[in-house]
């Protein structure tokens, strides 16, 4: 049993295509996500970045256990930070080479840098004035939101650049605009000083986020990969679902599920796991297409998993004004019938192209895989632990830290005890720091160009005209404002980072839906708020696989050798769950676990399985028979395994009806679903028996 378990990775390598190698895999992360695509220096200015990766996160972790120093210094510094690593990490252009540090790069992190420390350094007087700004401060402070502006375009991309910028203009032309986007216009000092200088703009809530808990919870992220998290969430899955009719899909389902909520970008998930799932999904018997598809969809679906979501739920909380908890017990609904689609779609396809599981002999066991490094899930089973318990987000995240390290220091005094090499030492934990302050760049940056849009819609009122805006577009129609609603986050999210997309989709297009269903009737809770803005995220989210951009399908094209726009159509299928779940808990907000019953909620689920289901099933033109009651009765070969076009329509039709959250439509879907499932099963025996 032990020789089976240590076996287990070289049998299921010999079973990935021996083309799919790390350069590749870390070449193509470079080329799609702007995130990986970093300095690796290998002389002394390594130190350097070091050093300074070491002296942030050092910061932080002091500024968060004292307590002491003003949350406006905090950010500041933060962002002092972040915008000296950002130019002396990544270079200019994606062509240029890694290996070299021009002198203008250092110019420009003094700069970045230079600018916070400004504020830094005179941050009584600042107060003291209370508005009075000098010609310096106003210099400074569009020096700091043009590098802010560089280091955006370089690490995050030119969607939200293009975006803070428009808003930027606005701010000063807007006399000059007619309708609802009219306001009487700021001059630059006044707009300079609100986006800079305040707690309104770059340093306003997403930047205080940021430094607070979601630095914690990537720096919590970086232990649990450096302990070997993401192998064994592999490892599991495959000892789950690897012998299953199609293993190899299902286990991409699972891990990804897994990873995603703790990696925080669709493409990283998508390279990191699909770079083992999707060659034995091909070897298996899996188009190339669909085998890519399957991963995006699925790494893609883990941001929007809880407890972490990619640092989104965070930010939700903060945004909305409810608790944590409330966000990730909102999130628990929508992303289990997510997956189930997916699930439900893979598990089809397989059974449909008679796909078979991988070898027993190939996979570990669950028992002694889990009583061998079950102790790996503890961080995570600690974290959600002292969550759900009423603890805050970051004395949460530090207990998991803190459990990391005991994990880390315990197997290292374990292997020294067998007289093997030690597995987490000093290098590890300055490795852990180095990757959590590159990972915290982008988010941060982010955050700022965020900050910058919330400043400037806080400054004119642009929100709320936004939002009556599409409202009046929609003639006060909630269906249509939603679907308004949902094409602006599928625009805005394309190619942005979790955060900033959820950031840019929740602050433009979230106010429309909460002036639609609520007018000006009295003030909003912020229960009745959550839904809209989990409603934004999730279409912002899904742009990662929907044409024409689709970053995370590209991904899962590349490893799979297959055709990128098909493979993003595939995807977009697959996760077809995520197209319809956001209407669902918008028109009955028990499904996010708002004023519900335990009652209501297993309806709710339970209806909603089945509905995805049928729509899966007639997507898919198969459930359980060989051959649909409506085909012809001599159906050609290729169509053997296929349900006719009407069959197919008739699946669907049920299906949405199921998911409509009425008594009566549930009744039909329902009832119509068992028809059709029964028929299949009654034609496939006919069949098996001619």
């Amino acid at each position: 049993m032990k020789k089976n378990f240590d076996e287990t990775t070289e049998q299921l390598a010999e079973i990935i295509n021996p083309t799919t190698n790390e350069d590749e895999m870390k070449q193509l992360m470079q080329d799609l996500d702007r995130e990986q695509a970093y300095r690796e220096h290998k002389c002394w200015r390594q130190y350097i970045t070091v050093l300074i990766s070491i002296a942030f996160c050092a910061f932080q972790l002091y500024a968060t256990l004292s307590g002491h120093i003003p949350a406006q210094l905090v950010r500041a510094t933060h962002l002092a930070f972040v915008q000296a690593l950002a130019f002396l990490l990544f270079p200019a252009t994606k062509k240029m080479p890694r290996n070299t540090l021009p002198l203008y790069d250092v110019a420009l992190a003094f700069i970045g840098a230079g600018a916070w420390i400004y504020y830094i350094t005179n941050f009584d007087s600042i107060v003291r004035r209370a508005g009075a700004y000098t010609s310096l401060d106003i210099v400074i402070g569009v020096i700091g939101i043009i590098i802010l502006f560089e280091s955006c375009r370089r690490i995050v991309g030119l969607p939200i650049m293009i975006i803070a910028g428009s808003f930027i203009l606005y701010a000063f032309i807007g006399r000059y605009l007619p309708g609802f986007l009219n306001h009487r216009g700021y001059s630059l000092t006044r707009i300079t000083s609100h986006l800079f200088y305040t707690t309104e703009g770059i340093m306003g809530t997403p930047i205080g986020a940021c430094s607070t808990f979601i630095f914690l919870f990537i720096l919590f992220g970086a232990c649990l990969e450096k302990t070997g998290i993401g192998q064994f969430f592999i490892d599991v899955c495959n000892a789950i679902a690897g012998g299953a009719s199609g293993g190899p899909a299902k286990v991409a389902v699972l891990s990804s599920a897994l990873l995603g909520t703790v990696s925080g970008s669709s493409v990283s998930n998508t390279v990191g796991s699909g770079s083992f799932t999707i060659p034995m999904m091909k070897r298996l018997g899996y188009k190339g297409e669909f085998a890519g598809a399957v991963e995006a969809a699925a790494s893609t679906g883990g941001q929007l998993m809880p407890p972490i979501m990619g640092a989104a739920a965070f930010l939700m909380a903060e945004s909305t004004g409810v608790s944590y908890v409330t966000v990730i017990k909102a999130a628990i609904i929508p992303a289990l019938l997510y997956f189930t689609g997916i699930f439900i779609t893979v598990h089809l396809e397989a059974h449909k192209l008679g796909l078979k599981g991988l070898s027993r002999d190939q996979l570990p066991r669950f028992l002694p895989l889990f009583l061998k490094q079950g102790y790996m899930i503890l961080p995570l089973v600690i974290i959600i632990v002292f969550l759900c318990s009423g603890k805050t987000a970051t004395y949460s995240a530090l207990m998991g830290i803190l459990a990391c390290l005991i994990i880390g220091i315990g197997t290292s005094f374990a292997d020294i005890a067998l007289g093997k090499k030690p597995r987490f030492g000093m290098n590890d934990i300055i490795q852990v720091l180095c990757a959590t302050a590159r990972s915290i760049i982008s988010v941060a940056i982010a955050c700022g160009m965020a900050g910058i849009i919330i400043g400037v819609v806080t400054l004119t009122g642009l929100g709320l005209k936004m939002g009556a805006g599409l409202v009046a577009l929609a003639h006060g129609k909630l269906f249509i404002t939603l679907v308004l609603t949902m094409i602006s986050s599928i625009i805005l999210g394309m190619g942005a980072p979790t955060t900033a997309n959820y950031l840019i989709t929740s602050t433009i297009t979230a106010g429309a839906i909460i002036k639609c269903i609520y007018g000006n009737a009295g003030d909003v809770t912020a229960l009745q708020i959550l839904p809209a803005h989990m409603f934004a995220f999730y279409f912002g989210i899904i742009a990662d696989i929907t044409p024409p951009v689709a970053l995370a399908a590209i991904a899962g094209a590349a490893i799979a050798k297959a055709k990128p726009m098909k493979t993003a159509l595939n995807a977009t299928k697959l996760a077809i769950g995520a197209f319809i779940v956001p209407y669902m808990f918008i028109y009955n907000p028990q499904m996010l676990m708002i004023d519900a019953n335990i009652g209501s909620i297993i309806y709710i689920t339970l209806t909603a399985v089945i509905g995805m289901f049928g729509i899966s099933a007639g997507l898919e033109g198969y459930a359980f028979g060989h051959t649909g009651f409506l085909n012809a009765t001599k159906a050609s070969a290729k169509a053997k395994n296929v349900s006719s076009v009407l069959e197919r329509l008739i699946f669907i039709a049920a299906g949405l009806c199921c998911i409509i959250p009425e008594a009566k439509t549930d009744i039909i879907g329902l009832a119509v679903i068992a028809v059709l499932v029964a028929l299949e099963l009654i034609r496939s025996k006919k069949v098996a028996v001619a």
